[in-house]
């Protein structure tokens, strides 16, 4: 199996959220066992030699994934989940998004200083949600080592937005 046929079952849902927008649906892949598991397979080869204490998953998409390769490689997952959803206390971070703002919240007690974090998210668009994430996790001391995505839009530039928070940027489909 290779990422081409990852690629080819993605779908593409035109003027979705809202009109001008193709939306990258990964849900044929979840749909797919076989195809699901090549993705942490993949995941899990790139990070290969790299210390990783735990994966941050960011809501929702980035939980599909992340859950299952912090399971796989028996590390904790992390969820950062938008505002109000996380039921004990929480450190909060504000970001742009291209039509106003969000808010997105970590518990303060999920992450050890000096921990070594992947962060997952489905895509990467602009990079907004995965530098709010990335800054939430220096909040409490943990490190930066990898940024994971299924896809990446490349005609964003995210992934400028997040270099300077490591240079360890995987994405297993540009566009």
């Amino acid at each position: 199996m290779n990422i081409t046929v990852l690629e080819e079952k993605i779908r593409e849902v035109k003027d979705f959220p809202k009109e001008g927008i193709s939306f990258k649906d990964i849900t044929p892949i979840l749909a797919d066992p076989v195809l699901s598991s090549f993705v942490i397979k993949s995941f899990n080869d790139k990070l290969k030699g790299k210390k990783i204490d735990a994966i941050v998953g960011v809501e929702s998409r980035g939980f599909l994934f992340g859950m299952m390769l912090a399971n796989k490689l028996n590390i904790p997952f992390i969820p950062v989940r938008k505002a109000g959803k996380l039921p004990s206390d929480v450190i909060s971070e504000e970001y742009d998004l291209e039509y106003g703002k969000a808010v997105v919240e970590i518990h303060t007690d999920s992450i050890q200083k000096g921990w070594n974090i992947a962060i997952h998210d489905d895509l990467l668009a602009t990079g907004g949600t995965a530098n709010a994430a990335a800054n939430l996790v220096k909040r409490l001391g943990g490190n930066i080592s990898a940024f994971l995505f299924v896809v990446e839009l490349s005609f964003l530039n995210g992934r400028k937005n997040i270099k300077s928070e490591s240079n360890e940027i995987i994405s297993l489909i540009k566009y």
